[in-house]
């Protein structure tokens, strides 16, 4: 099976930065679509960002200019780095990787427990 173990949660100012990871660990093949998600009290989870093997990416609106996705696949780590925090930037975030365990089998998705990132005015 496959685990997933997120960090760089936390408390931080309006303006200031955050880095999460999300590391994958267990009997994986490759990896193909990683992403970050948030979900805010009372409000749907959302798509933050997302990074393909390809490394194509793309991003909410709202977060575009501020955040960075990336991955490190010798790690099988997703990163987002985020800067110029807003308080509406608040809620728990996730990330969701697609990952085949073997070379013939068909992928699944996996998700992490989730890491509070909440962003005082």
């Amino acid at each position: 099976q496959v685990q997933l173990v997120e960090s760089g949660g936390g408390l931080v100012q309006a303006g200031g930065s955050l880095r999460l990871s999300c590391a994958a660990s267990g009997s994986i093949f490759s990896i193909s679509t990683m992403a970050w998600y948030r979900q805010a009290l009372g409000k749907q989870r959302e798509l933050v960002a997302g990074i393909t093997s390809g490394v194509s990416t793309n991003y909410l609106d709202s977060v575009k200019g501020r955040f960075t996705i990336s991955r490190d696949n010798a790690k099988n780590t997703v990163y987002l780095q985020m800067n110029s925090l807003k308080p509406e930037d608040t809620g728990v975030y996730y990330c969701k990787l697609v990952v085949r365990l073997r070379q013939w089998v068909g992928a699944s998705e996996y998700w992490g427990q989730g890491t509070q990132v909440t962003v005082s005015s």
